[in-house]
């Protein structure tokens, strides 16, 4: 495991409790880095089932894909005869009403859905190409369940929030322009990353492309960053390394009071 906001906050180089052998089957590479993805796929050419990938990474911090980058996977994935996997999660529903599929025009073979199609619930779902999910049973050979799949309170709260969302597209210009408001708060020296309604301050002032330039951030600004905001009322995510994300529920005089205190910080520390 080389992602992940808890294991990079923390400092945890891997997980206990997963075999070798399990891990041996995968292999982790950089985001935005094109040329390691074609040069991976040129050494092990079929073996190479899957790539699975956040289209907008939220799990070392917001990080937009490069361009071009997700157009390389696509493109490698199909000439290989690879599955291109997208884990939409955080980027479903989110970023745009088709998810970060459709904001940038490309069309993954599967994709993890998560978290905000439950309206606040706990719900998951996946779906992708026909023959891909024929496989899975009773269609197929594939079994999958779980004790609260398509729970009816989550499933009803879902339909009722997309139902809402496909009704008011002004939401997500909208949710744009509001995180727009509070990346512009932070001074020069600050990288600011977002993609919609995802946004992520670096202590850094250099630009976060990936996981080395993550790092770069320093941890403990951004620490008493957080810890003045949450003093101020204002809950950030509490790692560098999360994504934080702008909600419909948030009034424009929110905004504002979030914006006054991030400027007041800078102006001070």
């Amino acid at each position: 495991m080389k992602a992940g906001s808890g294991v990079a906050t923390l400092g945890i180089p891997d997980t206990a409790g997963v075999p070798r052998p399990f891990a041996d089957t995968t292999i982790a590479l950089p985001f935005n880095s094109p040329q390691t993805v074609a040069d991976c796929f040129e050494r092990h050419e079929d073996q190479i089932a899957a790539v699975i990938v956040e289209p907008v990474v939220g799990n070392m911090g917001c990080v937009p894909p490069a361009p071009g980058f997700l157009e390389t996977l696509r493109e490698l994935t199909a000439s290989y005869g690879a599955l291109l996997i997208f884990d939409e999660v955080m980027t479903g529903f989110r970023v745009a009403f088709g998810g970060a599929q459709a904001l940038y025009g490309i069309r993954p073979d599967l994709t993890t859905l998560g978290k905000v199609i439950g309206g606040g619930l706990p719900v998951g779902a996946y779906g992708g190409r026909r023959d891909v999910m024929s496989m899975v049973a009773p269609a197929g050979p594939v079994y999958q369940a779980g004790t609260l799949s398509g729970n009816p309170l989550a499933v009803a709260a879902g339909l009722a929030m997309l139902r809402h969302l496909k009704a008011h597209p002004e939401v997500y210009p909208q949710l744009d322009a509001r995180t727009a408001q509070l990346a512009a708060a932070a001074p020069a020296g600050i990288t600011v990353n977002r993609v919609g309604s995802m946004i992520t301050f670096f202590f850094t002032s250099l630009p976060v492309t990936d996981w080395e330039s993550a790092q770069r951030s320093d941890r403990a600004r951004f620490a008493e960053f957080f810890h003045w905001m949450l003093g101020r009322g204002f809950y950030l995510p509490p790692s560098q390394f999360e994504a934080a994300f702008v909600s419909a529920a948030h009034s424009e005089e929110d905004i504002e009071r979030t914006v006054a205190a991030i400027r007041e910080f800078f102006s001070t520390r």
